[in-house]
């Protein structure tokens, strides 16, 4: 049982036991084994087939519902023929690291991520943990577990368990810093109860800074507060100890491990674009005039920063999926996403590098001497509506209108539409589950900020 729905543009995600069950895991199995022997990657690879079947990576999040969902998923691949190398409770971060560091043929992660506790799911993947989007793979997926006519496999796979994974990519994250450079800093940690809490505290252990832990029992329940720090309302915990505890730095982590948000020592959310534009910064150091990519929707303190430090500014679609296949095809060396995910290309494999990330900003924060709200001050030069969704009937007449109104601007439909004036630009977006358009502006002031926000969604909602 399950509903064809779940199947979205970069991964699989519904309500555990109402949109799907054990059984479509164990499609799944079967299915994405022959993707992948269908694959030119894996068809021309100088591995010998049939002295060495596939290997693929299973992991899983601390759902109530994922153990059972990857006993399924587990026999669905064995009988298909593959090789299952079980690396069990990880973060998404750690499991690409797994599929990419050993170089296994591919791997699927059991997770929903930041969604509530009912909701479950899978994030796929090639070897090197190369992502499988909707135009990339999920839509066959989709069809090979609905149609369930599966070949014979010539005989069984067999089944591994892979300790020790998590130690070897802090090991790695570690060499791609500086580590005995960050000073003491007291950094408080909210991973939601979520799977965050292994890398992080792994990391903490190798560094001169001091973790102050906050809902680190891996529960899949969430009992204290959602697993999704791009709510407000769920950071409020993470604010109030940074401000008890006097901490040069908040973090907060999703529920699988792979978004991160920073609240600075005053207690405030650090803007998303911001941290984007200074990890830009900090990896043109790396490599000057290196291709950055920043997703389309508001941010420009981020090409500003790019193109000040040399850099090659890069706009992406939304979606972590996306924006993987687009470094990959064009060489963009860092990316960092609205949501919270930061993304590296490095010769191990191209994916969200959390543990790199909060090292890369100790270590700056430990340089410059620094506080957090005194470093980013410069930078807070444009005003944002945030993210507003809005329920309508015809997602593309509301797009259709919209260039229209604008249409003496700067227009861009790489992902929707994106609206550029001098003084105010904005992107509007529709979801690709439901009959909501978001809307992200930014300006040069406050006013204009509200003015014209308030302009676009009156044309939006009429």
């Amino acid at each position: 049982m399950f509903k064809p729905e779940i199947f979205k543009a970069y991964d699989i995600r519904g309500v555990y036991g109402h949109d799907f069950d054990d059984d479509l895991a164990y499609r799944l199995g079967r299915a994405y084994v022959e993707l992948r022997q269908s694959d030119d990657d894996y068809i021309k690879s100088d591995r010998p087939k049939s002295s060495q079947p596939m290997r693929v990576v299973v992991g899983m999040d601390m759902r109530l519902s994922s153990s059972n969902l990857k006993n399924s998923l587990i026999n669905g691949l064995i009988d298909a023929g593959a090789n299952v190398i079980d690396v069990d409770l990880v973060s998404t971060p750690t499991f690409y690291f797994a599929v990419a560091n050993y170089n296994y043929d591919g791997g699927l992660m059991i997770s929903a991520s930041h969604n509530p506790k009912e909701w479950n799911g899978f994030k796929v993947v090639r070897a090197k943990a190369r992502p499988v989007s909707g135009d990339t793979g999920l839509q066959v997926l989709l069809k090979k577990v609905t149609d369930n006519k599966f070949s014979l496999a010539a005989s069984r796979g067999n089944l591994t368990v892979l300790n020790n994974v998590l130690e070897e990519q802090i090991n790695y994250d570690l060499k791609q810093a500086k580590a005995n450079k960050i000073k003491p800093l007291k950094v408080v940690v909210d991973t939601a109860n979520g799977m965050g809490a292994l890398y992080i505290e792994k990391l903490f252990e190798s560094i001169p800074a001091k973790l102050l832990p906050l809902n680190f029992d891996l529960d899949g329940s969430f009992p204290n507060h959602e697993a999704d720090p791009i709510k407000e309302e769920n950071n409020k915990q993470l604010k109030t100890e940074v401000l008890k505890e006097k901490a040069d730095l908040g973090i907060a982590v999703d529920g699988d491990g792979d978004r991160i948000f920073f609240v600075d020592n005053q207690g405030e959310t650090i803007d998303q674009a911001i941290i984007r534009g200074i990890l830009s910064k900090i990896f043109l150091r790396d490599k000057p005039g290196a291709k950055i990519g920043y997703d389309i929707r508001p941010g420009k303190i981020t090409p500003d920063l790019i193109i000040a430090n040399g850099g090659q500014a890069v706009i992406t679609k939304v979606g972590h999926a996306l924006i993987k296949e687009q470094m990959l095809k064009e060489n963009i060396y860092f990316a960092g996403e609205s949501s919270g995910h930061f993304f590296l290309n490095l010769a191990i494999g191209c994916f969200e590098m959390p543990a790199i990330m909060i090292l890369k900003l100790l270590e700056e924060l430990s340089s410059s001497g620094q506080t957090a709200a005194d470093y980013i001050k410069p930078y807070k030069k444009y005003y944002s509506s945030g993210e507003i969704n809005s329920d309508v009937r015809d997602k593309n007449l509301i797009l259709k209108n919209l260039a229209n109104k604008y249409k003496d601007a700067e227009l861009n439909k790489l992902d929707g539409l994106s609206v550029t004036y001098p003084d105010f630009w904005f992107n509007v977006r529709g979801s690709n589950t439901e009959n909501k358009i978001r809307l992200n502006l930014e300006a040069t002031n406050s006013e204009i900020m509200k003015q014209k926000t308030a302009e676009v969604l009156k044309i939006i909602r009429e």
